[in-house]
């Protein structure tokens, strides 16, 4: 089973040993990211430092002026964190230490973005905008996640690339210090309080035969026992707002997540090389917002090369592709498991996940975060790859 361990430029530059430590694993990839929202992360073998804070969110190579030129919108350039064309230098070392590199490409997800437009940030049914969260609904916003995927992830040499929140994002993000747990919001408030008011989502619930003012309305008013502590968590969105709301809104806002995976991966794919593999991180369940964003199924089977599934809260998720005839039809179903202990990972329990997910459809793995992990879960990680070949 092919296993690729995701890792960021700034834990392989300046650090000579980074690369044979990687490739000691026993993986035969690593997916480095090239484009990555704002972190504070830990680099805890790193001999000139322990703490690397980007402050925002950049491409971390050296971006083409003549691409951007005359666009409002475009993306921003890294600082120290990822200085130059940090991706480039990481991923020569890493090539030579014999592993194939793949871009990781965040795209809809940039605090800064909409700190400085706010006008591009997904707005909910009170009013509150989410800087965090550019509406994949505003052609701007697309054409710059597309023309970010299309540069990001064909780096010169990379084999492949995976698309991070190709979709909508929404309420659930650690944004500074958050206070937002108070009332515990299960999967049904945390789609309402995901929807989106901006005036080109409202223009597009009008196309969908939906009143955007009693459309909010009705959004309010459906939160309020969850507000109240009066709904049960595990209340679907139809109970809580009503079967033909929750369909017309979900039919909306699937067809602007299609549109936008096709137009990224097709931008992509005109700009790579034959044969190069294009992976979107995604959530077999529609609804859902954020990283790993929410697509039908087939349909993303049927425009990119695979998907990178969440499973470290269980591999269930996987039947859900495995379904679509992914080994038959030859996509890549990749398992994403955490193996940072502190993170809420189980390195020591990676073999027999991988192998139940193996079980369940998968054909890869990954591994979040190699350069995150102490030593203690990366001879963990190097034990369970050696065991499941």
């Amino acid at each position: 089973m092919k296993t690729s361990a995701f890792l960021y430029p700034w834990d392989v530059v300046g650090d000579p040993d980074a690369a044979a430590r990687i490739a000691d694993l026993g993986v035969q990839q690593v997916t480095l990211a090239a484009a990555y929202h704002s972190t504070r992360a830990l680099t805890p073998r790193h001999p000139r430092h322990r703490i690397v804070t980007a402050q925002h969110a950049a491409v971390l190579y050296e971006m083409d002026e003549e691409r951007w030129a005359g666009h409002e919108l475009r993306p921003y350039a890294a600082g120290d964190w990822a200085a130059g064309d940090a991706y480039a230098e990481a991923a020569a070392a890493l090539t030579d230490a014999g592993l194939e590199v793949h871009t990781w490409v965040v795209l809809a997800h940039n605090s800064r973005l909409g700190a400085e437009y706010s006008d591009t940030s997904v707005v909910n049914a009170y009013g509150d905008r989410y800087p965090w969260a550019p509406c994949i609904a505003q052609p701007r916003v697309r054409a710059l996640l597309v023309g970010l995927a299309a540069e990001a992830a064909t780096r010169p040499g990379a084999r492949g690339t995976e698309l991070e929140s190709c979709g909508w994002y929404g309420l659930a993000h650690l944004h500074a210090h958050d206070k937002i747990a108070g009332v515990g919001l299960g999967d049904a408030a945390q789609y309402l309080m995901s929807l989106c008011f901006c005036a080109w989502c409202r223009d597009g619930y009008a196309e969908q035969g939906l009143e955007p003012d009693l459309l909010g309305a009705a959004v309010r008013s459906a939160l309020e026992p969850v507000w109240a502590g009066a709904a049960p968590a595990d209340a679907g969105t139809e109970k809580l707002l009503g079967g033909e709301l929750a369909a017309a809104t979900l039919e909306f806002r699937a067809r602007v997540a299609r549109t936008l995976q096709e137009s990224a991966v097709a931008a992509v794919r005109a700009a790579a090389p034959d044969g190069f593999q294009v992976l979107l991180h995604a959530d077999p369940v529609a609804h859902h917002c954020g990283a790993n964003a929410g697509v039908d199924p087939a349909h993303i089977l049927s425009v990119a090369d695979g998907v990178v599934v969440p499973c470290t809260g269980g591999a269930e998720l996987l039947t859900l592709f495995a379904e679509q005839g992914v080994a038959g039809a030859g996509a890549v179903l990749a398992a994403n498991f955490t193996v940072v202990s502190g993170m809420g990972g189980s390195p020591g329990t990676l073999a027999e996940d991988g192998a139940r997910a193996a079980a369940l459809g998968a054909n890869e793995l990954r591994l979040y975060h190699a350069g995150l992990a102490s030593d203690a879960d990366l001879v963990s990680v190097a034990d369970a790859v050696s065991r499941l070949g």
